[in-house]
Parts: structure tokens; sequence; C-alpha cells
């Protein structure tokens, strides 16, 4: 597939470009701990590196939805796998012969799968595992075993050296119609090929807290993290410092069978539900983790209607990174909004799949849960930091990298630029590397290699803390990064 954001771009001493530079003032800023970034992919997605902003802003970039083709995960939670060059999908349906009461957790749920080969085009694959509606030929991976199917769960393990035969995990469980009888916490699941599951053990390995009032009433989410070196669980709770709102707790564990004690994130704004939290690690950069979770307004259903027992729901952006017990929201509006389909208005109609994947060479792709569409944005391209028709300028806080050569994730217009000083932590130019040395870029790229005078080589101040100054017009600025590539230019 052509790279639809790369396009060809120039680099150009800077007074050529611009007849006068106008250097905004920079202040001398006090030493601070230098944070280290090593070479590691960095996003614009919250304020970590950010030391000040003059004349930019942090921009949200909606997804665009795909009309067609659709995607089979439709329905309730769901969650998408990118596994080598297979996309594995997972999806609760509900077996067509069964004509019991309908609750969250009934007896009828089943658990699907799907696969694809680009993450467009999904097929069903019979599995011969469980009888539904009187065949085997299906895609049943998870059936009768109430209330798991419900919001069944699954993740690719990544650990270094995890047993074969469970190179898949999963998390599910659900208080149930009666939370007496019914599931007593989240249980653990495992198997080798995502499609064969077996529980890990026989009770909860996250158990109810009475506590908690009520709790896991919505797809929980778990991971293994690289960067803290633990499991990760983000679950559903519903105590905040705002009063008893749906809301997210997270907890960690070493083994995935013992975890620690929960700890609340309170991501919700005043009055504001939030649902699935679908809190993942960016597969770029998985010390920081996405959310996409889904708001619920109750007593809206769209156009005049009210009814206090519905309400309406959109998706929200929101950002954190290993061992961070806070959510940091630059925005707190919606990210993808209902839309013009009237079915997206009703109660609980606007859920995401869990994890945001590649799909491109420059594209990445959210699934909607309900409505079954597909929606797509550029690679790193959840924020930007952006200027306008006037100059302006990010300096980062004192970095530590690793590397050496910077690539930024950028796009300009046609009269727009983009130029990078090297400053030491007290705010002073290093000579060589200045605004004045660097060759303007202008173009469109997601990993644009920077340079000064013709030269991109900043070995000499790998291992040496220093800051970031971003000049920029008409530009948006996704990420950056300094590669450990040797120079080959």
């Amino acid at each position: 597939m052509a790279n639809p954001f790369k396009n060809p771009h120039r680099g150009l001493l800077l007074e050529s470009v611009l007849l006068v530079v106008t250097f905004l003032p920079v202040q001398i800023l006090a030493a601070d701990s230098p944070i280290p970034v090593g070479s590691r992919l960095e996003l614009f997605v919250d304020r970590h590196l950010v030391d000040r902003m003059e004349g930019v802003e942090f921009r949200t970039h909606p997804p665009q939805m795909l009309p067609l083709p659709k995607s089979p995960l439709i329905g309730g939670y769901a969650t998408v796998i990118k596994d080598g060059d297979l996309y594995r999908g997972y999806y609760r349906d509900t077996d067509p012969s069964y004509t019991g009461p309908q609750y969250s957790g009934h007896p009828g749920e089943i658990t699907c799968y799907a696969e694809s080969r680009d993450g467009h085009e999904w097929t069903f694959p019979s599995l011969g595992l469980f009888d539904v509606n009187g065949s085997r030929e299906n895609n049943v991976v998870l059936a009768r075993q109430p209330p798991f199917s419900h919001n069944f769960s699954p993740f690719l393990d990544t650990r270094p050296g995890v047993v074969p035969d469970e190179r898949f995990k999963a998390l599910a469980g659900h208080p149930g119609k009666d939370r007496k009888a019914g599931a007593d916490g989240l249980h653990a699941f495992a198997s080798a090929d995502g499609v064969v599951w077996r529980p890990l053990g026989q009770g909860p390995v996250i158990p109810y807290d009475k506590a908690w009032s009520h709790a896991f009433d919505s797809q929980n989410v778990a991971f293994w993290s690289a960067a803290e070196q633990r499991y990760v669980c983000y679950f559903r709770t519903w105590e905040t410092p705002h009063g008893r709102l749906r809301t997210v707790s997270r907890s960690t564990s070493a083994d995935f069978l013992t975890w620690d004690k929960p700890v609340p994130m309170h991501p919700n704004l005043p009055g504001e539900h939030l649902y699935t939290s679908q809190t993942h690690p960016y597969f770029r950069a998985p010390h920081i983790y996405i959310a996409l979770p889904t708001r619920y307004v109750a007593g809206r259903v769209g156009g005049e209607k009210t009814d206090p027992m519905l309400g309406s729901t959109d998706i929200v952006f929101m950002a954190t990174r290993a061992g961070a017990t806070s959510y940091e929201r630059l925005f707190p509006e919606a990210y993808i909004r209902p839309g013009l389909d009237p079915d997206r208005w009703g109660s609980r109609s606007n859920y995401v799949a869990l994890n945001v994947v590649p799909t491109g060479d420059a594209e990445m792709s959210i699934y909607h849960a309900k409505s079954g569409h597909r929606y797509v944005l550029r690679t790193d391209g959840f924020v930007s930091v952006a200027a306008g028709i006037k100059q302006g300028e990010l300096v980062t806080k004192p970095l530590v990298f690793e590397g050496n050569r910077l690539v930024v994730n950028y796009s300009t217009s046609a009269a727009g630029s983009l130029a990078v000083e090297i400053q030491t932590p007290d705010g002073t130019s290093i000579p060589g590397f200045s605004l004045a040395d660097c060759n303007v870029v202008v173009g469109d790229t997601v990993a644009g290699c920077i340079s000064w005078r013709g030269n991109p080589d900043l070995e000499a101040w790998a291992g040496k803390p220093v800051r970031l100054r971003l000049v920029m017009t008409e530009c948006d600025v996704y990420s950056f990064k300094f590669e450990p590539k040797p120079i080959t230019e």
C-alpha cells in the first residue's frame, strides 16, 4: 500500500526560507531532572515532556469513518489483536436458539472469532468447538459458561518466557443477574492459539469487593506491560470524587494470578459516566497507554427525546503512562461523535473495540463495535502540537536520549515549515544545532530526519541532557524519536 502521508520534503537552511526569524523570548529555566527517553517514540498525547508552548496548541485529530467494508465486530464488547500478519477479532453474540431471559451475562451469550490478513476484510473460520443453534459449524470460541462471554477480553501475552500454551490470556467476569450467586470477580483464561480457551484456576483472580458497591459490568482489559514488567488491568468500579459514577480502577500483577490492591484512576468529570476504558499500550510506544472510553450521558437519547432509564454515548480520548495512577485528558470533549446514523443515538450504541492497530504504511484503525465501521487515522495521529500561519514554538523539558539522529512525524502546508534547535538544559542553543543552522523541513511524513547544515548526526549529545525547541508555522507535529541506527546518508 502506498503511503498516503509521505510526500517528498526538502531541507533548506532556515534563513533561506524565513526572511525574518522572530526569536520568541526564551526564559532561562532551572535545570530540572532530565527525562530519559532513550530511543523510544514519544507522542504529544499529554504534557509529560512539554516545558512551554508559545503560539502553538494541542490539536486533536478525530479518526475518519470508512463506510465499507464493515467489520464483523458488531454487537457488544469487542477486541482486535494484531498477531504478526494476522488480525484476530473477538466479539459477543447470542445463540439464536436461546429463549431465556435477557440480562447481562445470560446463558445464551457467546464469544465469536474472526480473522483478517489486512484489517479490512474478515473471514469467519468454522471451528467446530461448540454446538450453537444445533450445529458445530460456527466460529464460537466460548459458550455456555455464563457470565464470561458477556465481557470476555483477550490479549496476546508478550511477556518474555511465557509458556506456549498461555500465549494468549483473557479476563472475564460480571456481577450477573444475582450478584450474591453470580460471578465473584474477574476470572483468568489462557490459550495456546487464541481459539481454544481454558480457565486458569478455579476462582477469581481479582475478587469482587463489597466496598465497591458494584464492579466489572464492563469490558475489563489487561495486558503485559514491558515498561512496568508486570501485568496491568483496568477495570470497572463505581466510586469517584464526584459521587457514584461508572469509572476505572487499575491493578497490577507479576504472574496474572495474584493482583495488587486496585487503585482508582479518577478520570471522570463531574456527572460523567465512563464505560469501557479500552486502555492499552500504543503499539509504537508501549510505555504510553491509549484509552478510548465510552462516555455515557444519562437521560439523553437523541433529538428532543429524554428517558431517565436510557442515555446517549460517544467516545472520548485519554492517555496515561506506565505506572501512572491517573489519566490525562487534553480534550474533555468527544473524540468520536455518534454521527448521522440514528441507531448510534440509542442507549449504549457507541463502543470501540479494544486496541488501535496498524492497517497500512501510515495508517491506524479503530473498530466501532456496534456499527461495524472502521475508523482510520494517520500513524501517531491522535494529537499534534500545531501552529497556524503565525510562527509558534514548543520547548521540551530536559531529555536524555540514545541514538544519533532525530526523526519527527510532521505535516506542513505548502507555506508551512518546521525547524528544530537543540539546547542545553538552561535554554542555550548548542553551536552547530541552533535554529539558524537547522535545515527547515516542508512536507508530510511519519518519519522525517532533521539535520543541521546537512548533518543529522547527534551522537556527541547522546546520553547528555538537552532540550528540543520546535519552531513551526502551519504545521502539525505528532511524535518524535531519536534513532540508534548508524548514519548511512
